[in-house]
């Protein structure tokens, strides 16, 4: 193994850049693309929760075979990072082409919807895996990876921030305030922009990293064996369900957040995208984003002194009491509902930075095991239950609305409303109940991580000893 000292500040910033790109698109798709598809793009949501289904399973299975092929790369940049060269462009092209309104039949949009969207989830696990892996190889300390980790969650913050910030202002900049032909081609202008951004800062991610910790692969070492080591990795199945809990906890709420200000509080800026610099949605979405910017500040001094695991708890156990309360908000009592929803991402904020240095312990957990390191295909399944996690949110968020009643651009029913406001308060609060129940089982302590890792540099210093 070989490593270098400290890891520097431009670096970090850097490695944060890799996230920062991958968070504009998703956050634009968790917010954005179910509105977009049902109010603009012209489908059913019931349809769209089924194409999310379909479509995000069949792009879950592709993330631990992009660990694989991950793991298995070997070039003089390393293993991970050319991933990122290499798919900057093709990200930007395919989440403009997602964007885009074509002039087809209703069926024929709809398979246009299908292809395009799955495209993009492939080409995001082609470079989000390969990034979320970087982590794990840029440094073999605990403590670096907590820095890493929160660099990487607070730039993923910042370009969410920018996302929801500027997606509106743009759109109608590009567009025709109520014609919904011209807001489709606000999208697509739109997503031209984000597209230029992501694909410069995957690039600046690409140039300024380092993979410093080199295992060799053993001889002994396959597919089917690096599988079975993963599916008898207790702390690993505790942590992907908990992944998968926060997520749809995050998926439903951001998912239902523009319906909940257009046809609920009755926020007028939100139909055309026009009707101001800001909707009242996008500011509630901008405070989210500096509210999760927050968490990730507090998740390393609270995770140093409390721990990771009890962290975690405490924060999602006061999100899911705070999502409780939410429901009885009515349109006019605004204060209260930007006050909670600044809590809630607070909270929310904290736990995505542990989650992800979690997956790095993990990785450590399995070579010490095994002897075999396989650290693309364990941070896989942090995409893998991030796309579970919204597509069971997404999927939900699109059945409810069919469910109960609701029709893009109308008045809507009692029920209709009364659907929307639980997607913001009472499935969410099951979605962070569970991620508690289960990251209380998680068995990797702070001190366990410890004695781990100083195993393990023992163990890679005696092979180097060997093979001199």
């Amino acid at each position: 193994m070989k490593e270098s000292a400290m890891i520097g500040f431009r670096e970090k910033i850097a490695y944060g850049f890799g996230d920062m790109s991958s968070s504009m698109f998703w956050k634009i798709i968790g917010m954005y693309m179910l509105f977009f598809y049902t109010d603009v793009f012209g489908l059913a949501p019931a349809a769209v929760g089924t194409m999310f289904l379909l479509t995000r399973i069949w792009d879950t299975v592709n993330d631990p075979i992009m660990g694989m092929i991950a793991d298995r790369t070997h070039t003089r940049w390393g293993r991970f990072r050319p991933y990122l060269l290499w798919g900057a462009v093709p990200f930007a092209v395919i989440g403009v082409l997602a964007f885009s309104t074509p002039d087809l039949t209703p069926g024929w949009k709809l398979v246009y919807a299908y292809v395009t969207y799955t495209l993009l989830m492939m080409i995001y696990t082609m470079v989000n895996v390969p990034y979320a892996s970087l982590l794990g190889v840029i440094s073999s300390d605990p403590g670096e990876r907590n820095i890493l980790s929160s660099y990487r969650m607070f730039f993923a913050y910042l370009g969410s921030f920018i996302a929801v910030g500027l997606a509106e202002p743009l759109v109608g900049l590009f567009s025709d305030p109520g014609d919904v032909h011209s807001e489709a081609h606000g999208w697509q202008c739109t997503m031209m922009v984000f597209g230029a951004v992501c694909a410069v800062l995957f690039v600046l991610c690409f140039k300024w990293t380092r993979e410093r910790v080199t295992v060799s692969t053993p001889k002994n070492t396959s597919v089917g064996k690096d599988l079975r080591d993963l599916l008898v990795n207790r702390p690993w199945w505790i942590l992907l369900g908990a992944g998968i809990a926060a997520l749809i906890f995050n998926s439903i709420r951001d998912g239902a957040t523009i319906y909940y200000f257009k046809y609920y509080v009755l926020d007028e800026g939100v139909s055309g995208f026009g009707g101001g610099l800001f909707s009242l949605s996008a500011l509630y979405l901008m405070l989210g984003q500096l509210s999760n910017m927050v968490g990730v500040v507090l998740a390393s001094p609270l995770s140093n002194r409390f721990g990771k695991r009890t962290t975690y708890m405490g924060a999602m156990v006061v999100a899911c009491v705070l999502s409780l309360v939410f429901y009885a908000f009515s349109p006019d009592q605004l204060l209260g509902i930007f006050v909670f929803q600044a809590l809630i991402s607070i909270c929310a904020g904290c736990i995505f930075p542990l989650l992800w240095s979690m997956y790095a312990d993990i990785a450590d957990f399995s070579e010490w095991k095994t002897g075999r390191r396989a650290t693309g295909l364990i941070f896989s399944s942090s995409s893998m239950s991030q796309k579970l996690g919204w597509t069971l949110g997404g999927a939900v968020t699109g059945w409810l609305l069919g469910y109960y009643g609701f029709q893009a651009n109308a008045a809507q029913s009692d029920e209709a409303i009364r659907g929307i406001r639980m997607m913001l308060s009472y499935l969410p609060a099951v979605g962070a109940f569970l991620s508690v129940v289960l990251i209380w089982l998680y068995p990797l302590s702070e001190r366990r991580v410890q004695i781990i890792s100083r195993k393990l540099q023992q163990r890679r210093n005696k092979t180097e000893e060997q093979n001199v």
